[in-house]
Formats: structure tokens, sequence, C-alpha cells
């Protein structure tokens, strides 16, 4: 069965989202937009995945939780796990990554960590935009032996994607490549593409989504099985809003 996925969206903890996209505005717009199986990927961090959980129960809509990581080389690289708390343990990791930077959120923006009533949490003071201390190769390394889906993003990017950012894209423990337009044949040396919405703000939920051809039983007990989703993609059972 094709399940309507989207594997990447930001929340208010994303410094350059919008304050208005809480988890549980994007858990009820995903939903009325046909979504099925949505990821909250904000910038280097996983604190709003507690609450994205809770509010994609509360729509029965299937998560994944994770971040979109970015390498000292500041290319963005989704990493997605089906439980929870492997996705807060790898948030923990990556925030001692971070540079310890001074931070204007009335500059830079703000982060808020809310809960599923969009009650504010907490608003860290360290900018999760800044590149990690840890290179391209080492970060997809890392998410894949924790056990992640990892996915470079938007590849075909003029910013912040793997080809605009090193020159070309690597060969690595990639899940799918995610990608904005029709890629050239050979761009993304065979691996499956996917496409996102990259959604910053409401308007944006499920401008991109890409459709999974999953077994029976993918969603079992209210959690996915990753394994699933990893080996759907890497037979390239997708279905892409564009002509492949």
């Amino acid at each position: 069965m094709f399940v309507a996925c989207d594997f990447h969206n930001h929340s208010c903890l994303s410094p350059c989202g919008s304050l208005e996209q809480s988890p549980a505005v994007l858990a009820r717009l995903a939903r009325e937009r046909g979504l099925e199986l949505v990821a909250l990927t904000d910038h280097n961090s996983a604190l709003n995945a507690p609450a994205f959980a809770a509010c994609a129960a509360r729509e029965g809509l299937s998560a994944l939780f994770g971040m979109e990581a970015t390498s000292a080389e500041e290319v963005h690289v989704l990493c997605l796990f089906a439980d929870l708390d492997a996705a807060l343990d790898f948030g923990g990791h990556i925030a001692s990554l971070l540079p310890r930077l001074p931070y204007d959120p009335g500059l830079l923006g703000d982060q808020a960590v809310v809960d599923a009533d969009e009650n504010v949490l907490d608003l860290p003071d360290t900018w999760f935009c800044a590149a990690l201390e840890l290179g391209y190769n080492e970060l997809c390394a890392d998410a894949a032996a924790r056990g992640a889906l990892v996915i470079p993003a938007h590849i075909d990017r003029p910013m912040f994607g793997a080809i605009s950012q090193l020159g070309f894209l690597p060969e690595g423990p990639y899940s799918a490549v995610e990608v904005v337009h029709q890629l050239p044949a050979g761009v993304s040396l065979g691996y499956t593409v996917i496409t996102g919405s990259d959604a910053h703000y409401p308007e944006h939920i499920g401008r991109r989504p890409f459709g999974l051809d999953l077994p029976a039983g993918w969603n079992s007990g209210g959690k996915v099985d990753l394994e699933a989703v990893r080996e759907a993609l890497a037979a390239g059972l997708v279905r892409l809003p564009f002509a492949p």
C-alpha cells in the first residue's frame, strides 16, 4: 500500500521557522492535507519530538522523530528514528557538538520548546542553526551507527545541500536522498530519491510529499516499523510528485 509521506518538517523550535508552527499545528495540518507518515526534523535538535509524538497520536498520524543536522561543511542531513528515546539520545549527542555562539533571538529568531498544547516549556539559548563540530562523513556514519535513516537533504539546492557545499554527492550510508526538483540522470548515484516539504510555515505543510509502498503491519501499536521503511526505500518503492 502506498503511504503518503513527508520526512522534512520544522516546528517553532527552528529559529528560521514560524512560531505559529507548533507540533500541534504540524500534526493537524498534515492529517488534514492527507499525509500519513510524517517526520519532525528541526535544526540540530529533537526537543520538540515529545510534543510531536503526542500530537501525532492525537491526530491518528504515524510519526518519525529526528532532526536536520548541519555538518561542519554546512550540509544538511535528515536523521530519522521511529523510537522517541533514540531521537532524544541522538539529539543530546548533537547538542554536545554545537558551538556555543552568541545568540540573539531578536536577530536570529526564537527557539521554542513546547508541549502538545502549545505551552512554552523552554527557550534554549544555544543557536540550533549553527554548523556542528563534526564533518559530513562522520555525521552520516554516527547517525547510521545509531540506527537512523540517513537522508542528505535537498541535495539540489544552491545552499546547504551536499552538491553545493561539497561539489558532489559522496557515497554514504544513505537510506535515500532528498531533492526539490527532478535530477538529471546519474546525479543521485543510484540512491533512492524522495521529496520533502521542508516546511517552516503552516502553508508549507504537505507541499512536496512522496508515496512509499509499505507492507501490511508497517505501523503496529502506534509505532512505525523503521526497518520496513528502510527496506521500502532501499527497494525504490517510491512514488514522486514528478516523473522519475
